[in-house]
């Protein structure tokens, strides 16, 4: 994923999520495609960028709260979620950040 998402004006939320990954996992990128795939459809979904190399960091943009709470219980991720803790993530940390203010060119 290499652009960065459009946002709305703040206040709104980001998920932030890194990870450390194991060498020569399968399933990896086809479920982290279709992760991408299923969050663009929850209420409340406002983008996502994600970066990988030695350390990855994928932040997706939420509405609200309760929109970041719907999508962590969608069952097809919550799957997801488990594979990763089981077999593709040595490390990994979730942090959850209100983003009061944005700007860019």
């Amino acid at each position: 994923m290499s652009q960065i998402a459009s946002t709305p004006q703040p206040p709104y939320y980001a998920v932030i999520f890194s990870s450390h990954r194991h060498e020569g996992i399968e399933g990896y990128a086809e479920t982290a495609a279709r992760m991408v795939e299923l969050a663009a459809r929850q209420p409340g979904f406002l983008g996502v960028e994600s970066v990988r190399e030695d350390l990855g960091i994928t932040v997706s943009y939420w509405s609200d709260l309760e929109s970041i709470k719907q999508w962590k219980a969608q069952a097809e991720h919550r799957e997801a979620q488990k594979m990763g803790m089981d077999k593709w993530y040595s490390t990994y940390k979730t942090r959850i950040a209100l983003v009061e203010r944005d700007y860019g060119r």
